[in-house]
């Protein structure tokens, strides 16, 4: 029966730290894909090759079966890179740093990675290819839709609504049962006590939405 390893798509500063977890999990990594620096093709990174496309890490190990995690934070690239690796008939894999804790209760979507410290409490829903990132808490009954990337030391309340490919920056704080529209962005630092509409960029304490005096 054929060996499995890993396909780690992207090779910067987040697929690092994403390859630190993988090794935690004691999966071998086949190589790293860098699409858009084709000079980085052949370079050695965390102790892998980085190919140019998912296909080249197939060719080279022919022999072994190849899953897929995407470690790129940019929320609409990585919801673009899913779905052709889907395609291309890569598993997602789920990733969940041992020090996380997640609940027996909560649901996690393929695709999808739980960094050290993270909290995920009881009833929560994590759709596929999130990341939910160091010591991020995501309390109970919240909804994170696909391809959101919930940064560090990030506070989510009970019942709050996070849209798909949301970005909340590194230690904002929302309000419970708040909900974030898609593809928003909410600063570093903020304090989110209301709605936010899709397609908004909101900061500052409380968070406010710029250039809109309606919010």
């Amino acid at each position: 029966m054929a060996t499995s390893s890993i396909v780690i798509y992207g090779a910067g500063g987040h697929a690092k730290v994403v390859a630190d977890l993988v090794r935690l999990r004691t999966i071998s990594i086949a190589g790293f894909v860098d699409d858009t620096n084709p000079h980085r093709r052949g370079e050695k990174f965390c102790g892998s090759l980085v190919f140019s496309d998912a296909q080249g890490v197939r060719q080279k190990h022919s022999d072994i079966d190849l899953d897929a995690v995407i470690a790129i934070g940019d929320c609409n690239a990585r919801v673009r890179i899913a779905v052709e690796l889907e395609r291309q008939n890569f598993r997602l894999l789920i990733l969940i740093h041992p020090t996380a804790a997640v609940a027996g209760s909560a649901r996690i979507g393929a695709g999808t990675v739980v960094m050290a410290g993270a909290i995920i409490n009881a009833d929560a829903v994590i759709g596929k290819n999130v990341i939910i990132n160091t010591g991020a808490i995501v309390e109970h009954d919240c909804v994170i839709e696909e391809g959101a990337h919930i940064c560090p030391g990030v506070r989510l309340g009970g019942g709050v609504n996070i849209g798909s490919q949301a970005w909340i920056g590194i230690g904002a704080i929302v309000k419970d049962r708040v909900h974030i529209g898609s593809a928003s962005i909410v600063g570093a630092g903020s304090l989110v006590l209301k709605d936010v509409p899709d397609n908004a960029t909101v900061y500052g304490s409380p968070a406010v939405l710029r250039h809109n005096d309606a919010y």
